[in-house]
């Protein structure tokens, strides 16, 4: 009977229903899948679109630009430096014979006294002895600063940052690491492996600096290495510095690179004291006693009842992540939506209440 059953005929309408049952299904399921992926595979909120032309094929490799495939904050600070750098040098080598000291090649040491004056070393080797030079040393050292720390600093984060997975591999190097633990560490220790990769590149710059000037300037170890640190601190004495013309094309990379490197050492370690702060307090809060009193303040409508969302905030202002005006800005954003006034947001509220303030407008 059950067999005879499974095997009747469907009639036509028994047919169309099942298989428009399908196609919604499948349609649904579809769907449901093209977001997933899309989700997945969508860019980040940072990522530009205008110049983006989705109908053409990417272009050939030969013809691709200098520098394109470059973080664009580090090409901008390539950019801007070399700007910087080529008006600097023109603008001393034009006014060279009013810099006195000892000198090698005159465009050599217009680079150099420009990246003297930029990282305000100033060893004093080279000293602008008019009125004229003088205030082009001034209006160059300021806006050199301005350049160090605004956009010089960009580019060193961006180039610890590469170097920071492979220092949480060399930290594991005897364990089996997924990728997935790489970032889970990453984004945990952040900033404690900016301050090892910091610190690592630093020493490497002394060894550097200190090897060259007893190879090439001659000088004796010690002396060699109160030179590198007087210049890496900018200090700049000036009784010991690079006065041969192979030492000033050194120094040309060499003292920007460190001093940069040490100021981006020490903003690190800033930060990460703040970090330790943070965390501790956020530890704090999360461990201590809820009393009747917190109850109250975490109850924003005042209902008797805190819901989660309204524990949620209540723990984030304690940690300090949030304070009472974002609150504030949120909910009011939230009411303005909200065009039903039911308490929750659906795509018709989203749709009426941009719909109403473009009218408004």
């Amino acid at each position: 009977m059950s067999n005879d059953s499974a095997h009747t005929p469907l009639l036509p309408s028994e047919k169309l229903d099942t298989m428009t049952q399908d196609f919604n299904q499948n349609s649904r399921t579809s769907s449901r899948k093209r977001r997933l992926r899309r989700s997945r595979s969508a860019p980040r909120g940072d990522c530009m679109y205008d110049d983006i032309k989705t109908d053409e094929p990417p272009p050939h490799p030969s013809k691709i630009p200098m520098f394109t495939d470059l973080n664009p904050n580090l090409r901008r600070v390539i950019m801007y430096l070399a700007l910087y750098l080529a008006i600097g040098t023109f603008c001393f080598y034009l006014v060279r014979d009013q810099i006195s000291g000892q000198k090698t090649n005159g465009v050599l040491d217009a680079v150099y006294f420009c990246i003297v004056t930029m990282t305000t070393v100033g060893y004093g080797d080279l000293v602008p002895n008019s009125s004229a030079s003088r205030l082009l040393a001034c209006a160059f050292v300021f806006s050199g600063m301005v350049l160090v720390s605004h956009l010089l600093s960009r580019a060193a984060d961006y180039l610890v940052e590469k170097q920071e997975t492979l220092l949480v591999k060399a930290f594991h190097l005897r364990q089996s690491v997924g990728q997935i633990d790489i970032l889970k560490e990453l984004h945990t220790n952040k900033l404690r492996y900016k301050c090892y990769a910091t610190c690592l590149v630093l020493v490497v710059l002394f060894l550097v600096g200190t090897i060259f000037l007893v190879m090439v300037e001659k000088m004796a170890v010690i002396e060699a290495f109160y030179c590198v640190c007087s210049t890496v601190t900018t200090l700049g004495y000036g009784d010991k510095s690079f006065s041969s013309g192979t030492g000033r094309l050194f120094a040309v990379f060499w003292i920007l690179t460190s001093t940069i490197c040490l100021a981006q050492f020490l903003l690190y370690v800033v930060e990460l004291n703040t970090e330790n702060k943070q965390r501790a307090l956020v530890k704090w809060v999360l461990t201590r006693r809820i009393t009747n009193n917190d109850l109250e303040a975490a109850d924003l409508d005042e209902d008797g009842v805190v819901g989660a969302a309204e524990f949620i905030l209540y723990k984030l202002k304690e940690m300090g992540k949030i304070d009472e005006k974002d609150i504030s800005g949120i909910m009011e954003e939230f009411e303005q939506l909200d065009y039903d006034e039911s308490g929750t947001l659906t795509t018709s509220d989203i749709v009426l209440a941009q719909t109403t303030s473009q009218t408004q407008r």
